[in-house]
């Protein structure tokens, strides 16, 4: 598993973002194991008591469960999962168009230039 964090969050909050990139994506499949709390922090080179905060966040936010001494699992809620999507998908969004306003662009160009791009990316 690799991360590339940034200095503008905690640790934490970013390693709980890439589960939800990962579940949303489909590559974390849904009641796939993960990687004990010693495990992720020895791949993410954080501390563990980072890893431990990450794990409380995403069972606190349904992403994954943990039964008993059983290792930790990614959420088989569908409803958890779209709503993970849809909440990824905002965020993209709302960063896209907090910047394009500045430019100014006519709503029917942007939405060409939009699936234009789309398109063609889908392609690669």
């Amino acid at each position: 598993m690799k991360v590339s964090f940034n200095k503008r969050e905690p640790v934490y909050v970013q390693v709980v973002q890439h589960f939800k990139e990962q579940i949303a994506t489909g590559n974390f499949e849904p009641g796939q194991e993960i990687p004990s709390r010693r495990e992720l922090a020895n791949q993410l080179k954080i501390n563990p008591n980072t890893a431990q905060r990450s794990y409380k966040e995403m069972e606190e936010e349904g992403l994954i469960y943990t039964e008993g001494n059983s290792p930790s699992k990614i959420t088989s809620d569908e409803k958890v999962i779209k709503a993970v999507r849809e909440e990824l998908i905002s965020q993209a969004v709302d960063s896209f168009v907090t910047s394009i306003r500045k430019v100014n662009v006519p709503i029917d160009e942007l939405i060409g230039l939009i699936k234009e791009k789309y398109t063609e990316n889908a392609n690669e």
